[in-house]
């Protein structure tokens, strides 16, 4: 792997021109790509394997016509203080503004609040339902304009007018401050740490390209693949992180071994050779842990990961080919200040604050173990009241239409309006349709936390009908989930009694199976990414315990992350400054999705780390000074990519989307932990303790796994010996 990877990183510097030349001509060809490709069309929401898509899946066959996933659009009118929306003037107003938004397109229907009975009991709130023939993200700014001026008209009549549903949403995706913030850190951290523009310039520019080629990959494939906006914002978030990683730590070995006397083509070279090698296996558990998401069988999730790991591929094939290559064209341009003008780079001294921490720890292991695990352990501990769920319009800020509109249904109908159970009733070969459908709804209405039951609403075969059910209580209330679980449980004696079928769906049951087929993967999925990527440092490090350590450390630090998230997100305990309006559920993905993630990028500073002392340790240091070793060469660039993640991260907490917000606070919190409790104080604490065992293998073990050379064993000569030819000279030959 060394020797391959030595190869390609000299091939790039002497090819330079080349390389930069097919990264522009595929960077192009993507970005045609996606000018020309049209905006990805909206599928539907897919979950295989549960009752509420079976639900869905039927309602589509029996309704002809009928999408059950269109977009939809809730009205609230709210009359003025002391009157009445049935009051002449004000009920004239909300007429015209339902013939107005019946009026679209692609409306299928707007529903009259006076006929359909949509009408509080104090007489002060009215609702009208608006449903479109497309799904949300079809809808045409023609469409989402002539719902604004709908809204606009029947405001301007003096009524309180709020709107709810799929049909408002944003759409959220990439773009906006969050990439902006993100970037302006980390050129500060990489600028701090380098001490050079060109050097801190470098990871951003190569980054920012593999970012361009993987968004624009995706917009070209979206329409064919069915991606969405989320899938762009994650291999965005994702790419640029390790973008800027990878590139960092190919330059940082550069310039360490251009301090060591190398011409600039074969320190470009050895730098690719060695750590290049500990980027492959990085980029290669980040892969392996993304793709491991499609075990989950939520095609979604499938597509997310899928993307996002290709973004990290495209990361790593930047930081062998791009990097060498501007290397090549500016070689001296990322050297500290006083080595370009004399052209020769000093080595850095065996005393900086690497060592020092690292000394630190191997005098005082035992200590720094436990405080790391105690500390680390209590902040999981609230993961314990973990609750599952999707935020609705419930979660956003108050400022939004959709939330006062939440707010105003519930404080006219009762909080669970919000989340209306829809139940699908299968009558097909029953004597007596009507009457078993009437049987049916008879018995939900007596079920305890049922406040009612609308009229069954029949297909035209009339074979099929459909009921909506109203709980009592909101829908991300543990009692709603209680509901749905005793509804179905009653249902093989309703349904015996009556001989028709019924099953449970709508967004606030398809939220719980959601939640419910997450929480049954999850341990599936560990099993398997765990087992893989464990597999996979066996072969890096050649070691049994160090794979096992790192894998412990990662489940400590992805339950300190969810307990963080369960904190704010859930308990509202410093929301407030992150945004966050309004406390409830955590998404049903953040889990799995976050184990996902986390575990590829943890695995990234194992591998960046341990590979320096693994590195020390085969040219002969004594164990705990292979540590000292690693850590010298290593800690300040781990502690500058765990920054930038951090703050990559942290930028997307900005965003108004609560699903992108809580992914990139748990994110932000996962790197932190594991970047500095986890990597910089429990692994070294470990290997003080362990010594030589760190490193033993089995002989059968040894013999069977494939030797890689992640550290460079096979370049020992060309990195022992400084090249002979100066620096400056090398510069004007090539």
């Amino acid at each position: 792997m060394a020797t391959f990877l030595y190869r390609v990183g000299r091939l790039a510097f002497r090819r330079r021109w080349y390389v930069a030349l097919v990264w522009a001509a595929v960077l192009a060809a993507v970005g045609l790509g996606a000018l020309k490709a049209p905006g990805a069309s909206d599928e539907g929401f897919s979950m295989p394997g549960i009752e509420s898509q079976k639900a869905f899946d039927l309602m589509e066959e029996r309704f002809p016509g009928a999408t059950a996933d269109g977009a939809t659009a809730r009205v609230v009118f709210v009359a003025p203080g002391g009157e009445k929306v049935t009051a002449t003037e004000n009920k004239r107003a909300v007429e015209e503004a339902v013939a107005e938004l019946g009026g679209g397109s692609q409306v299928a229907s707007a529903v009259d609040p006076f006929r359909a009975g949509a009408v509080s009991k104090d007489g002060t709130t009215a609702y009208a339902t608006v449903t479109y023939k497309v799904g949300a993200n079809d809808l045409t700014d023609a469409g989402k304009a002539q719902l604004e001026k709908a809204l606009d008209d029947a405001r301007d009549s003096g009524l309180t007018v709020e709107a709810g549903g799929s049909a408002m949403g944003e759409g959220g995706g990439p773009g906006g401050a969050a990439e902006v913030i993100g970037v302006a850190i980390a050129a500060v951290v990489l600028l701090v740490t380098f001490g050079s523009l060109a050097a801190a310039g470098l990871p951003l520019l190569t980054a920012i390209v593999g970012v361009g080629v993987s968004m624009a990959t995706i917009l070209a494939l979206s329409e064919a693949l069915g991606l969405s906006t989320t899938t762009g914002t994650l291999a965005m978030m994702l790419g640029l992180a390790v973008g800027i990683d990878y590139a960092l730590f190919v330059v940082s070995r550069y310039r360490e071994e251009r301090a060591k006397g190398r011409t600039p083509q074969e320190a470009t070279a050895l730098a690719v050779g060695t750590a290049g090698s500990a980027v492959v296996f990085a980029g290669l558990t980040v892969v392996i842990a993304l793709a491991g998401l499609s075990v989950v069988g939520i095609p979604m999730l499938t597509k997310m990961g899928l993307a996002a790991a290709g973004a990290v591929v495209v990361a790593v094939l930047i930081a062998l080919t791009l990097v060498p290559a501007f290397l090549g064209f500016w070689p001296n341009a990322v050297l500290p200040r006083r080595a370009r003008k004399s052209g020769r780079m000093e080595e850095a001294g065996d005393d900086n604050g690497g060592t020092r921490w690292a000394r630190f720890v191997l005098r005082r292991p035992v200590p720094v173990l436990l405080l790391g695990v105690l500390g680390l352990g209590a902040l999981a501990v609230p993961m314990t009241q973990l609750q599952l769920g999707m935020p609705g319009d419930e979660a956003k800020s108050t400022s939004t239409t959709e939330r006062r509109a939440y707010d105003a249904l519930a404080e006219a109908f009762g909080p669970g309006f919000n989340g209306p159970l829809t139940v699908v009733v299968d009558v097909k070969g029953t004597a007596d349709p009507k009457g078993a459908v009437t049987s049916v709804a008879e018995e939900l209405g007596g079920t305890k936390g049922v406040v009612s039951v609308s009229p069954a609403r029949f297909n035209p075969a009339g074979d099929t009908a459909v009921l909506s059910v109203v709980p009592s209580t909101a829908p991300t209330d543990e009692r709603t989930k209680d509901l749905v679980t005793t509804i179905r449980d009653e249902r093989p004696g309703i349904e015996t009694e009556t001989g028709a079928t019924f099953e449970v769906t709508g967004t606030t049951a398809l939220n719980i199976d959601i939640a419910d087929k997450v929480q049954a993967a999850l341990v599936p999925y560990l099993i398997v990414v765990v087992g893989l990527a464990v597999v996979l440092l066996l072969v890096v490090f050649r070691s049994l315990l160090v794979p096992l350590k790192a894998a412990a450390g990662f489940l400590l630090s992805v339950l300190a992350s969810l307990g963080a998230v369960v904190v704010v997100f859930q308990q509202g305990h410093g929301a407030g400054l992150l945004g966050v309006e309004q406390t409830g559920p955590i998404m049903s993905l953040m889990p799995i999705f976050l184990v996902g993630i986390v575990f590829g990028l943890a695995m990234d500073y194992e591998v960046f780390l341990v590979s320096r002392m693994r590195e020390a340790y085969v040219h002969g240091e004594p164990a705990r000074a292979a540590v000292t070793s690693g850590f010298r060469h290593s800690a300040r660039v781990v502690v500058a990519a765990a920054l930038i993640m951090v703050a990559v991260f942290a930028g997307f907490i900005g965003e108004s989307d609560s699903m992108i917000k809580m992914i990139g606070f748990g994110l932000a919190s996962a790197v932190l932990f594991d970047a500095f409790v986890v990597r910089m104080a429990i692994v070294p604490a470990v290997l003080a303790l362990l010594g030589d065992k760190a490193w033993w293998l089995p002989k059968w073990l040894d013999r069977v796994l494939p030797r890689v050379d992640v550290e460079g064993e096979a370049l020992g000569g060309r990195s022992d010996t400084p090249d002979s030819v100066p620096a400056d000279l090398e510069v004007a030959r090539i």
